[in-house]
């Protein structure tokens, strides 16, 4: 949204609407010129890196990657906001070029986030002059994810005087997108004092830069294994001057990077359901279009659009947060990445469901989608990685606060039902007012060590918090009298009823599949976690999935 739809005034970081837009316009044309379908169906087909398609995306005429630069080292300084809106654009075409793209960025976050000015200045120099492909560095065969689990080691290099001429890397890499092709990569590192980024460059002794992955999707990136024997670091590409900051310089991009794949799994999911639509409408079985049966559109496309403009909302909220200066938004990353992630895997699915055969032949574009999407689950953290990561902090915060995190949201949509009661608000302060009490009955029974539990709880959690940044798009729109506010109205209580839903379903489970709650207090229990209230949310879902439909198909005419 923009600060207009949002009603407020303040300085934030990025561009303006307009500046914004121009860099979106100029990914537009990429489809006309170097990113044609013909090419992208053949880089997927040959398992093509098209690294001077890559390095044109760069270079002076296009210059893309200026966007993610701070403007004192030779960017346009675009924000979160901005970054997220190019990297959903860009993944609608290909995420596997996408993620190319993406790896400059991850690679170059080390830098920005904690580099000293002669740092910046060279090495985010070299990006923006478009001279550099970057690579980021951190994940190892055998701890994935885990930076704790660092193998790979930075021994430090004295000289006469015992002072630190530079650090001795040995170890390997795993994964590391665009790794076989990178002018130079940020390196994670165990040192002595803790964990440690550096910068490596391509060429240096030891430095073995090895053959790219075959993959299942994603194929126009390449992902490769990298080794290290010996190779020499001088002292002054230690990213930040002090060794010992690298977990601290990770988590600090964590919220940010996180943010980022789940734009970028949005706009593949949304391409996917693109090709869906455009294809039910044309498509004619027993006398009419597909785009008139329910059983096609309220099963494969509804609640997918739905869940779509739910991730878009809560994304650009979380986007927004960190323009106007929030950190420490680890837990708000975690979130957005695996709602959006899988709920674009999902989409992307049934997209291929709904095309039929046809959905599983290359030239209609959804297989491979299908194929591309799934790693947007995996890579950056496993869907469980985060599930373990929200869930445990909200426990935490939950318990800390007595209770307040929870019911803080549940009074907030409280208010706001009594100004829109047909946003679903209602549902949402009942959901989060009963996730609140399934929190704390596992903390007081100990469940919290059952992992299978954290995950029902983080289910609940994502659900709970992406519907309520959904109702606060809502409410924003109306009060603008903005044109999409009546879809959105509906697109509101179809998420709260399907958040309801869960919410009900995941209680009982936690209850009673722990056996806290046995049979004869079944009902006493559904009564404290007000399971009717719940379970109304349903009420008039499939009119308003009819009226979603419509919008849909009447959008897409």
């Amino acid at each position: 949204m923009t600060d207009a739809v949002r009603g407020v005034s303040m300085k934030m970081i990025g561009l303006d609407d307009e500046s914004r837009q121009m860099a979106l316009d100029v990914v537009d044309k990429l489809k006309t010129r170097l990113l044609t379908r013909e090419a992208i169906l053949e880089y997927d087909r040959k398992e093509i890196f098209p690294e001077d398609v890559i390095r044109k995306m760069l270079g002076p005429d296009i210059g893309l990657q200026l966007l993610f630069i701070p403007e004192a080292y030779g960017g346009m300084g675009g924000g979160a906001r901005d970054c997220c809106e190019l990297t959903r654009k860009m993944a609608g075409i290909c995420l596997g070029v996408a993620t190319a793209f993406f790896a400059i960025q991850l690679g170059a976050d080390p830098i920005i986030v904690g580099g000293t000015e002669a740092q910046k200045e060279k090495w985010l120099g070299a990006i923006a002059e478009g001279t550099s492909l970057v690579a980021y560095a951190v994940t190892e065969p055998n701890a994935g994810s885990n930076l704790a689990a660092l193998k790979t080691r930075g021994e430090p290099v004295l000289n006469q005087s015992g002072g630190v001429t530079g650090y001795r890397i040995n170890g390997n890499k795993q994964f590391i997108s665009t790794g076989g092709y990178a002018d130079f990569i940020t390196l994670l590192a165990d040192t002595p004092e803790g964990p440690t980024f550096f910068v490596v460059e391509k060429g240096t002794p030891g430095f073995d830069q090895g053959k790219g992955e075959e993959k299942h999707g994603i194929r126009a990136s390449n992902t490769s294994p990298l080794s290290f024997t010996d190779v020499f670091v001088p002292v002054e590409n230690l990213i930040g001057g002090v060794p010992g900051l690298g977990l601290k310089q990770a988590n600090e991009v964590f919220g940010y990077t996180r943010l980022m794949v789940a734009a970028m799994a949005l706009g593949a999911g949304e391409a996917a359901l693109s090709i869906a639509i455009s294809y039910a409408m044309d498509r004619i079985q027993f006398g009419s279009p597909l785009s008139e049966k329910q059983g096609y559109t309220h099963k494969l496309i509804v609640p997918h659009v739905v869940r779509m403009a739910a991730a878009a909302a809560y994304i650009d909220e979380i986007a927004y947060r960190l323009d106007s200066g929030e950190t420490d938004l680890q837990v708000e990353g975690a979130i957005a990445k695996v709602f959006a992630t899988e709920t674009a895997n999902r989409a992307a699915d049934d997209a291929m469901q709904a095309l039929g055969g046809y959905g599983y032949i290359t030239e209609f574009g959804v297989e491979k989608i299908k194929r591309d999407v799934k790693i947007t689950c995996i890579y950056e953290g496993t869907s469980e990685i985060q599930q373990n990561i929200l869930s445990t902090f909200r426990w935490k915060k939950t318990w800390k606060s007595k209770g307040r995190f929870y019911l803080s949201m549940a009074e907030e949509m409280d208010n706001l039902c009594l100004e829109f009661s047909n946003t679903g608000c209602r549902f949402y302060a009942q959901a989060a007012r009963t996730l609140n009490h399934l929190i704390i009955l596992a903390h007081e029974k100990r469940l919290t060590r059952e992992q299978y539990v954290m995950f029902l709880l983080a289910d609940m959690m994502t659900y709970t918090e992406v519907g309520i940044a959904l109702a606060r798009k809502t409410a924003c729109l109306t009060r603008n009298q903005d044109a999409q506010a009546e879809i959105y109205h509906i697109h509101s209580r179809l998420f709260a009823a399907e958040t309801a839903d869960l919410i009900a379903k995941n209680s009982l489970k936690i209850a009673m599949g722990s056996g806290t709650v046995v049979e004869p207090d079944m009902v006493e229990f559904m009564k404290t976690i007000n399971y009717a209230s719940l379970v109304a949310a349903a009420e008039n879902s499939i009119v308003d999935m009819d009226m979603a439909a419509k919008h849909i198909f009447k959008k897409a005419s």
